[in-house]
């Protein structure tokens, strides 16, 4: 069998990742992409050592740990896009990209606020003290 049959194939299923992960907005579908990526390489992987006919076979030993790999990554990456879910209530990655620099920036308004808050505060206080000494001097 000709290298370039699963050469091909293994470009068509990444290229077909990669304009899942760039053009998805739902975190489960961006993992399923990121799966067909690794999937592609998996691919390549093995025909390359059947190709080269490796007496060690590293391309198949390589390709069970990056199965090992992704299957661990999938795990993690599901248990965390439940977490935001439950928090945030949706998977759309750009709402939560949205969401996360909104918060930054109110965040960083609120602390604002607060300075400002406790400058007048400070202000307040001085104007006070100074009211009561001359109410002193006075007396």
């Amino acid at each position: 069998m000709h290298l370039a049959y699963p050469a091909v194939l293994a470009a068509l299923l990444f290229c077909t990742g990669l304009y899942g992960v760039l053009a998805r907005r739902n975190a489960i579908l961006v993992l399923m992409s990121v799966e067909l990526m690794l999937n592609a390489v998996n691919l390549n992987l093995v025909a390359f050592d059947v190709w080269l006919r490796d007496t060690l076979h590293a391309g198949q030993a390589l390709t069970l740990f990056v199965i090992a790999v992704a299957a661990a990554e999938i795990g993690i990456g599901l248990a965390i896009v439940l977490m935001v879910y439950r928090d945030r209530g949706t998977s759309d990655v750009d709402r939560l990209r949205d969401s996360v620099e909104s918060d930054a920036t109110d965040a960083a308004a609120a602390e604002s606020v607060a300075e400002a808050q406790a400058e007048a505060e400070t202000e307040a206080a001085a104007r006070a003290k100074a009211r009561a000494k001359k109410a002193e001097a006075t007396a």
